[in-house]
């Protein structure tokens, strides 16, 4: 359903010069599969992210989505992907309801006003739907920011941080979505800092150090390859901390 190949990507900076983000990155992400992109701060999770959702130039490399070609039809890669931020964007004035119809129309979904509907019930939104972005918490928000990506039916779903910012209760609610959303044949690629969580829901995951993968594999597969107990372990062990 994803597939990336040796993708680049420079920044310039004025204290630092060429900064390289993304270094010769490649993966591959199945229908129904849950990928995990892990690294630390400055590893190039986001802006790997950006690039796949046709919000950033590469300076090279393919990437397809449902056998669309980046390069040719970014249009066409839009239709199938949902992106989800780590910050929410919701116009505080508007509700909920209003938001994710709003989308639907910009996506030209039939009867998108039932689909709305439909969504936000379905992702635990309902009771407020009508009540101003503004006035919710980080949880409901995140609820919002779900139903908004999901309103045109995409086939993969590209999530920064999902759960940042939430309680316990809303870490579980939302990784419990990201799991039925795989189920439903989505594949989905979840960026995160959170070992745990990512243990829970992931089927494979690729860790990012300087812009490269580092290792990849499932859970099972990167313990032994970095010789650690936990994922935590091996995470602090690739990216060059104590392990």
């Amino acid at each position: 359903m994803i597939v990336v190949a040796d993708l680049y990507k420079t920044f310039h900076d004025r204290s630092r010069g060429a900064v390289t983000a993304v270094a010769g990155l490649s993966f591959s992400v199945a229908k129904g599969e849950i990928y995990g992109l892990l690294g630390p701060n400055g590893a190039g999770k986001t802006t790997s992210l950006r690039i796949l959702a046709t919000l950033m130039e590469p300076d090279r490399g393919r990437v397809e989505v449902a056998g669309v070609d980046r390069s040719r039809d970014p249009l066409g890669i839009r239709r199938q992907t949902a992106y989800v931020p780590a910050e929410a964007g919701l116009p505080d004035r508007l509700t909920p309801r209003e938001v994710v119809r709003l989308f639907a129309r910009i996506q030209g979904v039939p009867d998108g006003a039932r689909v709305a509907n439909r969504l936000l019930e379905e992702l635990g939104a309902s009771a407020f739907a009508d009540r101003p972005c503004g006035g919710l918490s980080t949880g409901m928000k995140r609820r919002v920011v779900l139903a908004r990506a999901l309103v045109h039916h995409p086939k993969v779903l590209l999530l920064d941080e999902p759960t940042d910012g939430l309680d316990v209760p809303g870490r579980r609610q939302v990784l419990a979505l990201i799991k039925d959303q795989a189920a439903a044949g989505r594949a989905i690629v979840l960026s995160s800092h959170i070992m745990a969580e990512v243990e829970r829901v992931v089927d494979r995951v690729g860790v990012m150090d300087h812009g490269r993968l580092v290792a990849e594999g499932t859970l099972r597969e990167v313990l032994v390859e970095s010789g650690q107990p936990t994922l935590d372990d091996a995470f602090f062990h690739l990216v060059g901390g104590v392990g």
